[in-house]
This record gives structure tokens, sequence and C-alpha cells, in this order.
């Protein structure tokens, strides 16, 4: 089977799903153009702040919507999957990001403008009970709480591999911020300083791979804690800032470079056409958990991620200034990382240079499983499909890994202001003011996570309860479409034409896939006599339950 076949009908599968999916679920489910037409505001515009409600250009939102939520984990998962064979792989980000992630992300993003631009956990306290509230800020923060903690290992890890990327990454930071202060003068096209950013960068990418910078000199073994604290402390920084000082640039940079990534990917898949080396269906590697339904918790941000949703009505519903907007915003860019998530697929069973090679790098479920492994599979393939432009291909791998560590920046410090939102509605929930103060939120989320680092020598600690990670933002992937679901089904007793199925029929879906999921994986930590995770994931399933027993309760009680 040849990749650039695979690609092209996967690009045209999305480009129709935008077309008609995404309008319909605009049109008939959400009515957002009837919102606009009789002039009903957004929270960005009803509660501006300058802070976290702050209008932005579709264009801008766009930018700083896709970049935070395609971090790593939508090349990383694929990577991992592909160990099954790549039609399962493309098949379930084809039909799970049409049908279940656009979707997801879209309905998170709609009710939480509808709710003041507040979290899924506020939302579930609105439509099934406060209850259900705390239940949600349970897994949403325990979630981030291993986001954060991974993430910062993952990222200074990165550094100390290729410190080549430290300037060009963390340059960017600079050029965000004045673009940021441009932005907050107002008036002012950003069509030229972007252009310049980009430009800026690659000039960066050259001269740290003339001049890389390393810790390892003046910190020795400890380079890699070094690199972590700098990191909380950054994400510390870019939480409190004004949202448009920091984030919304930097995620607007970097939603530019991930689309000339994604332009030299595709076109070079086109040029190279390469042969698929893998195999189609590969149902017994060695060591690899089964199929089903481990394949749907592997591969999650390239076809649905609770997190996504953690974004949509977390961060992205305070800055929407036009109901139609959520459409490019939140369907659009998930689409958009459903196309890296095919791209990442075909690297890693199109991008080695035969069968043999693939099945050397796949030839058991730990090796395929390594941080190193998933990242290398993909540069090297995505730096072969680049070769096709006629670079050498080590330029090709050197800017692919540029932006694995840029998007994973930006996946940690999203994380970490969600975190604060979450402490926020914490001490709301109990009474506990002091929480709601970013300052001192923001500082728990990022030592929160510290402390939980700490727990292991290196600062590895998040690793420990890693292994959860899968299921359980599949699990907040699942409650989500289910509380879009009972949002539509409320609005449809209030008389509004409104068809919840969309939703109904793939949060079904999830919920079998996550908690088979979940009681697999208490079989698989039983076995391994790790009581620990046992525990955790028997919380969560019970937790999963009970959400799943209040929403049948709110319905007959008519609370929806």
């Amino acid at each position: 089977m040849n990749g650039a076949l695979l690609g092209l009908v996967a690009l045209g599968l999305f480009t129709l799903a935008y077309r008609f999916y995404g309008q319909y679920l605009s049109q008939k489910i959400f009515s957002l153009e009837e919102n606009d037409r009789h002039n009903i505001p957004t929270p960005a515009n009803a509660y501006k702040d300058g802070i976290d409600y702050v209008p932005t250009h579709k264009s801008i939102l766009i930018g700083h919507h896709f970049s935070s939520i395609a971090g790593a984990a939508p090349i990383v998962g694929p990577a991992v999957a592909a160990i099954w064979g790549w039609l399962p792989a493309l098949l379930w980000i084809v039909i799970g990001v049409i049908f279940m992630g656009a979707c997801h992300d879209f309905g998170a993003l709609v009710i939480s403008m509808h709710h003041r631009g507040n979290s899924m956990a506020y939302v579930a306290g609105q439509v099934m009970g406060p209850r259900v509230r705390n239940l949600f800020l349970i897994v949403i923060f325990f979630l981030i709480w291993m986001v954060i903690a991974v993430f910062a290992l993952v990222i200074a890890n990165l550094f100390v591999s290729f410190p080549s990327a430290v300037l060009p990454v963390n340059f960017e930071i600079i050029v965000a911020v004045l673009m940021g202060l441009l932005i907050n003068k107002g008036g002012k096209s950003l069509k030229i300083p972007s252009i310049l950013a980009q430009i800026t960068l690659y000039i960066m990418i050259y001269l740290g791979t003339k001049y890389p910078i390393s810790l390892t000199p003046w910190l020795g073994d400890n380079a890699l804690m070094g690199w972590m604290l700098f990191l909380l402390v950054y994400s510390f920084v870019a939480s409190v800032l004004p949202v448009h000082i920091l984030l919304q640039p930097r995620d607007y940079i970097n939603g530019h470079q991930l689309v000339v990534g994604l332009f030299l990917m595709v076109t070079g898949l086109f040029i190279v056409r390469p042969e698929v080396v893998a195999p189609a269906i590969n149902l017994t590697p060695k060591g690899a958990p089964p199929l089903f339904p481990f394949l749907f918790i592997t591969i999650a941000c390239g076809a649905i991620s609770g997190f996504h949703g953690l974004v949509s009505g977390g961060t992205t519903s305070k800055q929407v200034p036009n109901w139609q907007d959520a459409k490019p915003v939140a369907y659009g860019s998930m689409l958009g990382e459903g196309l890296l998530a095919v791209l990442a697929t075909l690297a890693v069973t199109a991008g080695f240079t035969n069968s043999s090679d693939w099945h050397n790098h796949y030839a058991s479920w730990d090796a395929a499983n390594g941080l190193a492994a998933k990242i290398n599979a993909f540069v090297m393939g995505s730096g072969r499909f680049i070769s096709g432009w006629g670079l050498p291909q080590d330029v090709g791998e050197t800017l692919m890994a540029v932006l694995i560590i840029s998007f994973a920046a930006t996946s940690l410090d999203t994380a970490c202001r969600i975190q604060r939102y979450i402490i926020g509605e914490i001490g709301e929930a109990t009474g506990v003011s002091a929480l709601k103060n970013r300052y001192l939120a923001s500082f728990l989320a990022v030592a929160s996570a510290f402390g939980l680092m700490m727990t292991s020598d290196g600062g590895k600690g998040g690793l420990k309860i890693w292994p959860l990670f899968g299921a359980t933002n599949q699990m907040l992937a699942a409650l989500t479409l289910l509380l879009v679901a009972l949002f539509l089904v409320k609005r449809k007793k209030g008389k509004v034409k409104t068809n919840p199925w969309p939703y109904i029929i793939p949060t079904f879906f999830l919920l079998l896939m996550t908690t088979g999921a979940l009681f697999l994986n208490i079989e698989r930590f039983q076995a391994a006599g790790n009581g620990f995770l046992v525990t955790l994931a028997a919380i969560l399933m019970a937790i999963q339950v009970w959400i799943f027993i209040e929403a049948i309760m709110a319905l007959k009680k008519g609370l929806t």
C-alpha cells in the first residue's frame, strides 16, 4: 500500500467532514448561527477582564487552541499503536476524529460558552448536580497533575538529548512576548510580525545547531533536574500572565510552525510516495495488550482526548468572540490534529526503508513503548518525507525535533493554566476563597506536580502513575461526551429542536472501551504486584460508574 494514497484519502475525508458534518453540528445541533443573529454575547465579551476573558480574533485563537491540544501525544500515541498494524490505527484516527474527537472538542467548547466559559466540572454541577461536579474536579485534577509532572520530565529529557533545540525553543518565548505586547495595543496586523517570527525561529534553529546549550557542564548529573525546575517556573509565570501576553502569541507562532511542518510532510509524502512496510494488521505483537480495547486508549489525542475538553472548556471558551467561530476553532483544529496523527502513523509505518527495519524497531511492546523509540521513529520517518524537498534528512529531523519540543511545552503551560482554574473551582466548592487567587492557585498547581515528581529519584515520580493516563484521559472524554449529550437532552426538553444522538452513540462506545481498559489494567497491575495502581484504577472505575448513575438519576428527576 502506498503511503501517499492513504494520506490523500484521510485528507479528503477530513475536508468533507469539516464542510458537511461540522456544519451540521454548528447549525442543527447547537444553533450557533441563531446565537449570533440574536446578538447573544459570548463569555469573552460578556465577562471581558483582560486576563482570562479576552475576545480574540479567530485566526489567533485557532493557533492558540490548535497548539494547546496538539502536543506530543498525537505523535506518540500512533507511534506506539502502529505495533498492531497501520490499518487499525488509521481507521480509528479517521473515524474517531470525525465522529468523536472533533465532536467532543466542539461540544465541550459550546457548552462551556453556555456556562460563562467555565470548566467541564462546573458544567457538570449545573447539569447533574454538585456531587458530580466534585467527582469531575477529582478526575480533572488527577489528570492534569500527571500531565504537568510527566511533560516537565519529558521536555527536560529532550533538552538534555537535543541541546541544539534549547536556543530556538526558548528564544520563541521572547518573540511571543513582543507579539503579545503588539496584540495588546490593538489595531496592529500580525501578518508581518508572524512571518518575521517564523524566519527568526529558523535562524535560531541554525544557531542552536551551531551553538547548543547544555546545563551538564555546570550541573553535571543534576542537569535534568535543573531543566525541570526551569520549566516549572516558566509554567507558573505563563499561567498567571494575561493570556494575550504569552500563551496566545506563543501558540500563534507554534500554530504557523505546525502548519509549515504539516505542509512539508504532506507535500514530501506525495513527492517521495513511500510504500508502507508495516503489516496492515498485527494482532499478536510480543508482550502487547489486546488491540481491543487498548487501541482506543493508546491513540488518544490523535482521535479523541479528554484533555482537549479541558482546553475547550477551560481556556478557549473564555476567548471566542463569536459563537460561529467555535466550529473552525474546535472542530477544525481537531481535524488538523487528526491529520498530524495520520502523518505520524505513516511516518512510523512508511518511513522505514524496509520491512525488516520496521520489525526490528517493533520487535516487542516494550521496544515500541519507550519514549525514545516513539520519538525517534517519528523524527526519522518524517525526516524522510521532508527529504523529498531536497533538504538533507538530518535538517528535516532537526525541524521535527524542535516542533515536538515546542508543542510539548505549549501543552505544559496550558495544563498549568487549566490546573489554576480547577484549583480555583475546588476553592469555590469547598468554601476556601483563597484558592481563587490566581497566584496561589498557580503555585499550588506547580508545587503539587513537583511533589509528585520528587517521589522518585531524578524527578520521575509522575511515571509511577502514568500507566493510568490513557484510560483516565479517555474516561474523561467519555464523561464529557455524556455531559454534552445531557445538555442537548435538556435543550430538547425545553422545546429547542436538536438531536442528542451524535453525542449519545460515541458516549456509550467510549465508556465501553474505557471500562474494559480499566478492568484489564487492574488485572495487569495485580499480576505485577502493583497494589497502588490497582487501587487508583479501581477508584477511577468507581467514579466513572458513579457519574453514569448520577446522569441517569438526573434524567429521572427532571434536572436535565
